[in-house]
C-alpha cells in the first residue's frame, strides 16, 4: 500500500509524548471541567451582541457602561461574561489613556469565534444540534445508539432521517458545518477526477444536496451524475439540479445503501463519495465497499474524499475532528466517527476494492482524496 506524501503535517509523536507541565496540566483540566460554562458564556456573547461591540470598538476599547448603553445588557450580565471572556483570553482589558477606567478589547481568540469561517461553523454546529444531545453521550457509547438525537424527536435511528425535519436554525448550522468542510476542497478535487478525460459517467453515493453533483456538471460538460442518497436527500438534490439547469445531466436513486435489496446503478466511470464514510461503522464501510465492488468494471475508479485527523496540517484541525467523532456517536448513529488514514483504507480494501494512491491536503481544510480501483 503506497502513500503520495505530498506535504508535511504534524507528527503523530504529538500525541504520543506528555511534555506538558503540571501547572499547564491543571490548567487544562479546569478547562474542560468548565468547558460547558464557558462554551454558553461566549454563546451568550455572541448572541447578546456584546463580543461584536467590543471588536466594533477597536484598539480603543469599550467600557461596561458602554457596553450596557449599547447592548441593554445589565452591568451585572457584562461583569460575570466579560469576566470569564478575559479568563478565556476572549478578549483583553486595557486602560483609557485619559482616565483609569478599565477598557475591554478583543483578543485574537475573541477575533477567531467571531470572523473565522471554521470557528463559526464548528461553534454553530455545536450550539444547534450537539449541545443538549451531549448530556447523552455516556449512553450513547453504552448502547450504541445516538441517544443526544431524541431533543429533536423520539422518531428518529439516524440524524439523517430527521434533516429534512430539523428545526430551520439547526438544519442550516448541519448544512453549513457538512458543506464547510467539504466544498473547500472541491476545486483541488475536480481536476484530479476529470482530467485524464475517463470519467463520463459518474455515481455519487450520499450526495447529499447535489453540490458536488452541481460542481462536476460545470465543470465537465460532458458528464453525467447519478445521486444515491435517502428519499429526503433526493428531493432536494433533484429540486437543486432543476434550478441550476442540470436535470438532464443529474439523475437521482433512492434508497440506503445498507439495505440489501439496494443495488448500486451499474456501468459507471467512477463512483464518488465524499465525507460519506464517516458515517457509517468500519464493518459498514466494507459492506458498502463491497457492493460498489459488485457493480464495478476494471476500468471503474472509486473516489474517497475524506477529513483523516492523522492527516492533518494543524493540531487544531485534529483537535475539531475527533471532537467531531463524539457527534456522530451522540447525535448522527452512534457508530461511526472520524477515521485515521489506514483504518479507513483497510476497511475499504476489505470489500474488495484495491487502494491506488491517496492525494492528501486538499483545500484549507486537509482533505484527503483515497483513489481506489477493483
Amino acid at each position: 500500500m503506497s502513500e503520495k506524501k505530498d506535504f508535511a503535517y504534524f507528527s503523530e509523536e504529538s500525541f504520543k509524548t506528555d511534555n506538558i507541565r503540571a501547572v499547564d496540566a491543571k490548567f487544562n483540566a479546569q478547562k474542560i471541567a468548565f468547558a460547558p460554562l464557558t462554551f454558553m458564556a461566549v454563546r451568550s456573547m455572541l448572541n447578546l451582541g456584546i463580543l461584536k461591540a467590543i471588536e466594533d470598538s477597536g484598539d480603543e476599547g469599550i467600557t461596561a457602561d458602554e457596553l450596557n448603553s449599547k447592548t441593554g445588557v445589565s452591568l451585572y450580565g457584562i461583569s460575570v461574561l466579560c469576566e470569564m471572556a478575559v479568563g478565556m483570553d476572549v478578549i483583553k482589558l486595557t486602560k483609557d489613556s485619559n482616565s483609569e477606567c478599565e477598557r475591554y478589547i478583543l483578543g485574537k481568540t475573541g477575533w477567531m469565534l467571531l470572523e473565522d469561517d471554521l470557528t463559526r461553523a464548528n461553534f454553530d454546529f455545536t450550539a444547534d444540534i450537539c449541545y443538549q444531545g451531549a448530556w447523552n453521550l455516556e449512553e450513547s457509547i453504552k448502547n450504541g445508539k445516538p441517544e443526544g438525537l431524541k431533543v429533536f424527536g423520539e422518531q428518529w435511528t439516524t440524524i439523517y432521517e430527521a434533516l429534512s425535519s430539523l428545526p430551520e436554525k439547526a438544519k442550516k448550522s448541519w448544512f453549513t458545518f457538512d458543506h464547510f468542510y467539504s466544498d473547500i476542497a472541491f476545486p483541488e478535487a475536480l481536476p484530479l477526477v476529470f482530467d485524464d478525460g475517463n470519467v463520463k459517467s459518474l455515481v455519487d453515493i450520499g450526495g447529499n444536496t447535489a453540490k458536488w453533483a452541481l460542481a462536476c456538471c460545470r465543470y465537465n460538460p460532458d458528464v453525467t451524475v447519478t445521486i444515491v442518497d435517502l428519499p429526503g436527500q433526493t428531493k432536494v438534490a433533484e429540486e437543486n439540479a432543476k434550478k441550476a439547469g442540470f436535470e438532464s445531466r443529474i439523475k437521482t436513486y433512492s434508497g440506503n445503501v445498507l439495505n440489501e435489496e439496494t443495488v448500486l446503478p451499474k456501468g459507471a466511470d467512477a463512483f464518488w463519495m465524499s465525507q460519506f464514510l464517516d458515517c457509517f461503522s468500519l464493518h459498514q464501510i466494507t459492506k458498502i465497499a463491497a457492493k460498489i465492488c459488485q457493480v464495478a468494471e476494471n476500468k471503474t475508479r472509486i473516489f474517497v474524499l475524506e477529513p483523516l485527523w492523522d492527516k492533518q496540517r494543524f493540531l487544531a484541525s485534529s483537535y475539531s475532528l475527533q471532537a467531531t467523532s463524539l457527534y456522530f456517536t451522540c447525535m448522527a448513529n452512534g457508530n461511526s466517527k472520524m477515521y485515521r488514514f489506514t483504518e479507513l483504507v483497510k476497511a475499504i480494501e476489505a470489500g474488495g476494492l484495491k487502494f491506488k494512491c491517496a492525494h492528501h491536503n486538499l483545500g484549507s481544510n486537509s482533505y484527503s482524496l483515497l483513489v481506489f480501483e477493483k
